[in-house]
């Protein structure tokens, strides 16, 4: 039997091709190529902020076939720039289902190629690090390969790009919805609560339903807000949330706003991801580029102070160099896999920060004492004497 004609082709900067079946959005786009190990989860990893510049290799082959839903999205529409799949999607199973990864991806306007040997391809961003790509999909089969693979050479990475003024919100606003629990899915808090102002860098919505579910008050600020904007507010505690790009780049206006924060007022701070990475700066540490990131539902975690291990789940590309912490700032966790820092909190105040998502969503939820932790906080420091 004839092999079905290519209608997607991936292609790498080195000049490596992969030929596949292309769904969803036609054209093509280029992106930094990752890959991300988590099993379940699909539709928020494509809508999570934190992905954009960024193509998803889906190392689980069954991606697609619990459809997609609204109540699954991380934010109003997908990030990432389109995903990379073993088998083609095939028609959902799911009750929640309300329609297909390939009708959604088409509307969203962000392509997916099957049939790519992942398992290769994974292999291949391990060991070279993650790679500028071009991805392509046209119902003929039809590729200008050398305009490909020059696009995936003219790609300028993420080093040095600030991506969170792209995927922040454009005005401040107030989110009062807590986590999904059946059977009344996504409900309101209620009643007075602590008073948090939350940085958007590129905030998950699950990151926002588990503050609110911690008895937080919400109010969200654009990534650029100064911190005479949110001291304006009068907030007990400060959320840095997190969010794609170079955190070096990010920080160029995020960072002062935090160390003025903390000079001014003795509120507590909490960070996730960028906003841990942000938190780091701001303190005196330095981010590095990782050689392939870490982006799955199933990282290991030590907490130092515990000794507990803590399965998360984890999407970055930076991380925080724990060589370069300065003193009074202490290295609380770090992954299992190659040691690199995942959390870090000061001595003497409740200021402190992971590079996990406590959130989840997708993964496991062995993290979430943080936004309790978080919001013991505040409830410790409105006890306190004054």
């Amino acid at each position: 039997m004839p092999r079905p004609k290519p209608t997607a082709c991936l292609a790498l900067a080195d000049g490596t091709l992969f030929y596949g079946h292309g769904f969803g959005a036609t054209g093509d786009t280029t992106a930094e190529l990752c890959f991300n190990t988590a099993m379940t989860g699909y539709q928020e990893i494509m809508t999570d902020p934190s992905y954009a510049g960024q193509i998803v290799t889906f190392t689980f082959p069954h991606i697609g076939n619990t459809g997609t839903t609204p109540e699954d999205d991380e934010a109003m529409q997908p990030h990432a720039a389109g995903m990379v799949v073993k088998w083609d999607p095939t028609e959902p199973s799911n009750w929640r289902a309300t329609g297909t990864l390939q009708d959604w991806l088409r509307r969203m306007g962000r392509i997916g190629i099957g049939g790519i040997d992942t398992r290769r391809l994974t292999r291949a961003i391990r060991q070279q690090g993650a790679p500028h790509v071009a991805l392509a999909h046209d119902p003929e089969g039809k590729f200008d390969i050398e305009a490909l693979v020059a696009k995936a050479r003219g790609f300028k990475g993420l080093e040095g790009l600030d991506l969170a003024r792209d995927v922040t919100c454009a005005q401040s606003y107030r989110w009062d919805e807590m986590r999904w629990a059946w059977p009344d899915g996504y409900t309101k808090r209620e009643g007075p609560g602590h008073k948090v102002v939350a940085i958007d860098y590129g905030a998950k919505r699950n990151i926002l339903r588990c503050l609110a579910s911690a008895g937080c008050d919400v109010t969200v600020l654009p990534a650029s807000a100064t911190a005479e904007e949110v001291l304006a507010h009068n907030p007990e505690g400060l959320f840095l949330s997190n969010g794609p790009g170079d955190p070096a780049a990010t920080g160029i206006y995020a960072v002062p706003m935090i160390q003025e924060v903390l000079k001014t007022t003795d509120i507590p701070v909490f960070g996730i991801c960028l906003g841990h990475q942000l938190l780091a700066l701001a303190l005196g540490g330095r981010t590095v580029k990782m050689n392939h990131g870490h982006h799955g539902a199933n990282h290991p975690v030590k907490d130092h102070e515990t000794g507990k291990v803590e399965i998360t789940s984890m999407n970055h590309g930076f991380t925080v160099d724990s060589q370069t912490l300065p003193e009074g700032v202490v290295e609380t966790h770090t992954s299992l896999f190659d040691g690199s820092n995942c959390g870090i909190r000061l001595k003497d105040r409740p200021v402190y920060s992971v590079q996990q998502h406590p959130e989840a969503s997708p993964g496991p939820q062995d993290s979430f004492y943080l936004f309790e932790r978080f919001a013991q906080a505040m409830k410790d420091r409105a006890a306190a004497p004054a």
